[in-house]
């Protein structure tokens, strides 16, 4: 079985059942869900008054933000790319020349998807 996130709804009948004074064991078994994800959920949005579904979604929203690394890939970079290749380096060489010179590292496989492109 996988693994998914709470949507918008879930957390809105969440913010209701718990309104209702259920407990977290029968809010998950009302929403299908663990009760340790309900649990970690509740004490995620730990806030002066009772749950909100609203609040939650935005600030699940800024965590995934925030998760994604931000890309390397630059245009600078893609020049510097561009004048190796024709020079007739190969991606791997590219790749390590970097590597060793403390640049932006990129993989050769990142290289040839680009060339493929």
């Amino acid at each position: 079985m996988g693994y998914t996130h709470l949507s918008i709804i879930e957390r809105s009948k969440l913010e209701i059942l718990q309104q209702q004074g259920k407990s977290s064991r029968a809010i998950a078994k009302e929403l299908g869900r663990h009760p340790s994800t309900i649990c970690r959920e509740l004490k995620r949005e730990v806030s002066v008054e009772a749950y909100q579904a609203e609040q939650a979604q935005s600030a699940y929203q800024d965590r995934r933000k925030a998760s994604v690394s931000t890309s390397k890939w630059c245009n600078d970079l893609a020049a510097s790319l561009e004048e190796k290749l024709q020079a007739t380096w190969s991606p791997e060489q590219i790749s390590e020349r970097f590597r060793t010179d403390g640049l932006s590292t990129v993989s050769f496989k990142t290289i040839y998807r680009w060339i493929y492109e």
